[in-house]
């Protein structure tokens, strides 16, 4: 039973107050058809709304099934609306751009009815009311009767309690009004029909009971209820929910309508994601050609384990920096400021030891095509020419373009084998030698042939092979005199020693093409074996005994310290030859992914080390990657941060969009709102028209650009002989098109607000 009690309602427009009820005390039966009958502005329109709970009323009580509604939310009011309540309306109230089936099911669609379901019944309401056939037809295109009979179906279709017709005939001719009367005399037998007219014929010829109300008061009552009538039905109020489906589904047929509009809406918005597109496009090939450069030039580029190590990276500047940044330029203060020493901070000594060496042997062969241990070993030089005989040098430091060779690790081809092509001879670097590399024109330099021996006019391969120099140990080498020893200047006795080593050059080897990073330069390397073979003969030669014994000093480049004989001391062995700890370690590995496994291995030797304790090494290729990604990196970000403007602007634009849907909306969200659709749930259909309007956006944007990057192919590869650098990277892609999603929900967010907002009636009324 339906009770209104002391039912009080009024309007505020600046100072003047309009009562539209007057304290109303009415009670309604569960079945019967009921005529609120009065002339314009006598308040009936207001007491169905409040009725309804479409309006709600400044004092007394709505009472429910013996439930008052006094403390309802306005979720219970939406959800009152949907279970118990259905509309007839005088403009029959029909969403256009959605089909006959779909108005009718709408108010299923709000309960959570599944489709299946939802589907049979909405027929069934069609088929009820004569209009089956016409289930997929658009609102306009039926006759006016049709659109009343539409809206009785969508009223009876949830079986509501109550069906409240505003004025039903209104805009119909007399004979569609005495079939849409006949139609709701059918339903009153069953149900609770409570029709507003203001024709007292046709309020005389249906209803069962009429009420007559003048200036917000009742007047009269045809059939009041009687005191001993009672009614103990309980109100069961089922909660609305529009899901997003429903609502993309919506949203999407609204859209269809606009075709024109929400292409050119969408084209807009898609400038900036056009832009952005573009760039990450060009930063993505870029970067696959710079790393397809570094991996075929730089991947067996050496690590680099020395006695004493730089820190380049990017947490070791910061540090340095930190405390700098931190002071003022050019300070008033008389104070001064410790600085940190950048070169302090940034090298570090490493305590190379038998057991580290030990370690770096356990690494995995298969990681590593090549590995040299440089040795302070000092090489004692002496070649011959049609001149006469010559000291080349008595370090291997002083010798210009002389490195160690790698030695290869395991059965396959190590790092000379990948990197270079042997132009003459045989490499093999478990025999003392020499190898000649040359540049990739065969040029090597005039002081290299000088070194050899030879001069600089017509010389061929066999020349060079056939040239020997002669590696002269420490005690024949060095002469002592007094305290101190001294060199031996008779070249031609020390290359004719019997105890000197002889060289030769074993091959001679050119880079191969495209390993110009690895391979560039000329010069002389030389093999490990003549390293240990030279340190096996100097470490029981007589000189590095007695140094060992007293603390003489070579006359050399190196000074005496009188106050540090034991340095002096270790810096003189290892001038002389004697120390077998290398002072750098160069490690080659296979690729790119070795590099990463080795170099995990050796961080792994530091952890719970101290720092003064750990071995630091210096990744050449990371490094230089490091460098080239960052630089690709900033300027990408520079141009992405210029292109993310037109994507602002966009924004905005989709907020101004969405602000103009929802004004040609408006009557649909008081529809929705009548069908109790929660003020969320219209916030929920706007934003489904945003994220629609994003994800075409984002779509277009995605396309035009990847039609764009053909000519910007072309010209690149035109100008640069790269082909193909333009390549967008799917993350990306997915990532813009999440972005313009968002967007545009964030710029429809405050319009999609406002709806939720509007109040139903006043959205109702709204053409």
């Amino acid at each position: 039973m339906l009770e209104l009690k002391n039912i009080q309602k009024s309007y505020k427009t600046g100072t003047f107050v309009q009562h539209a009820l007057k304290k109303v005390n009415i009670k309604f039966r569960k079945n019967e058809f009921v005529s609120i009958l009065g002339p314009s502005g006598s308040g009936k329109t207001t007491l169905l709304n409040i009725i309804g709970g479409f309006d709600r009323y400044d004092s007394g009580d709505l009472i429910i099934n013996n439930k008052s509604t006094k403390k309802f939310k306005t979720t219970e009011w939406d959800s009152y609306r949907n279970n118990c309540i259905g509309f007839i309306f005088q403009s029959y109230n029909l969403i256009s751009h959605i089909s006959v089936l779909e108005n009718v099911e709408m108010t299923m669609t709000l309960s959570g009815y599944k489709k299946k379901n939802k589907r049979k019944k909405a027929l069934d309401a069609l088929k009820r009311v004569g209009l089956k056939e016409h289930a997929h037809k658009k609102p306009n295109q039926l006759s006016g009767g049709q659109m009343q009979r539409v809206a009785i179906a969508r009223a009876l279709v949830n079986d509501p309690d109550i069906i409240l017709a505003d004025e039903p005939t209104g805009a119909l001719d007399s004979n569609t009004s005495v079939q849409i009367m006949d139609l709701i005399q059918e339903i009153a037998k069953d149900k609770l029909v409570i029709m507003v007219t203001h024709n007292p014929d046709l309020a005389r010829e249906y209803a069962t009971r009429i009420i007559e109300v003048k200036d917000g008061e009742i007047i009269g009552d045809s059939n009041p209820i009687k005191k001993d009538e009672k009614d103990d039905g309980v109100v069961k109020i089922k909660k609305t929910v529009l899901s997003y489906q429903s609502a993309l589904h919506l949203s999407f047929n609204n859209i269809k309508t606009k075709k024109g509009r929400t292409l050119l809406t969408s084209f807009a918005a898609s400038i900036g994601i056009i832009g952005i597109a573009l760039i990450l496009s060009l930063s993505n090939g870029f970067k696959i050609e710079i790393d397809n450069f570094e991996k075929d030039s730089l991947s067996e580029a050496p690590i680099i384990i020395s006695t004493q190590s730089m820190s380049m990276d990017q947490e070791s500047l910061e540090k340095i920096h930190k405390n700098t940044k931190k002071l003022k330029k050019y300070p008033k203060s008389k104070k001064v400021y410790v600085a940190s020493d950048m070169m302090e901070k940034m090298t570090h000594t490493n305590n190379i030891t038998n057991d580290y060496i030990d370690y770096l042997k356990k690494l995995n062969k298969k990681d590593i095509s090549g590995i040299s241990y440089q040795k302070s070993t000092g090489f004692n030089i002496v070649n011959h020419n049609s001149e006469g005989y010559h000291l080349i040098s008595t370090t291997n430091m002083g010798i210009q373009n002389w490195t160690l060779l790698p030695t290869k690790v395991g059965s396959k081809d190590g790092i000379i084998e990948n990197n270079y092509d042997v132009l003459a001879g045989k490499i093999d670097d478990t025999v003392p030698g020499l190898i000649l590399q040359v540049d990739s024109r065969n040029q090597i330099y005039e002081s290299t042939l000088q070194q050899l021996g030879l001069s600089s006019k017509n010389v061929t391969f066999k020349d060079i092979m056939s040239q020997e120099l002669k590696v002269v140990l420490n005690d024949d080498y060095y002469q002592k005199v007094g305290d101190y020893f001294m060199p031996n200047t008779d070249y031609e006795a020390l290359y004719k020693n019997e105890n000197s080593i002889t060289l030769k050059v074993q091959a001679i080897i050119r880079g191969k093409k495209g390993k110009e990073m690895i391979t560039n330069g000329s010069g002389f390397g030389y093999t490990n074996a003549l390293t240990e073979l030279v340190i096996s003969k100097n470490k029981d030669s007589e000189i590095v005994k007695e140094q060992q014994e007293r603390d003489y000093n070579v006359l050399t480049h190196q000074e005496f310290d009188e106050n540090d004989p034991a340095a002096t001391k270790d810096m003189t062995l290892g001038y002389l030859g004697a120390e077998s700890i290398p002072v750098m370690i160069s490690i080659y590995p296979k690729d790119f992914d070795s590099k990463d496994t080795i170099t995990k291995y050796l961080d792994k030797y530091n952890k719970k080390k101290e720092e003064k304790d750990e071995i630091k090494y210096t990744d050449m290729a990371g490094m230089i990657s490091s460098l080239s990604g960052n630089i690709m990196d900033a300027i990408t970000a520079v141009l992405i941060a210029f292109s993310s403007i037109s994507l602002i602007v966009s924004s905005i634009m989709i907020g101004i969009i969405t602000y103009i849907s929802v004004l040609e909306r408006t009557k649909e969200i008081g529809i929705l709102r009548a069908l109790g659709a929660r003020g969320k749930d219209v916030t929920r259909v706007f934003n489904a028209e945003t994220i629609i309007i994003g994800l075409c956006s984002g779509i277009l944007g995605l396309f035009i650009a990847y039609l764009l990057t053909f000519p910007i192919n072309k010209v690149i590869e035109e100008i640069s002989g790269l082909a193909n650098v333009a390549k967008l990277n799917p993350m990306h892609a997915i990532t813009l098109l999440i972005i313009s999603i968002t967007l545009t929900v964030i710029g429809g967010f405050i319009p999609a607000k406002m709806a939720s907002k509007k109040d139903p009636v006043v959205a109702l009324r709204t053409e």
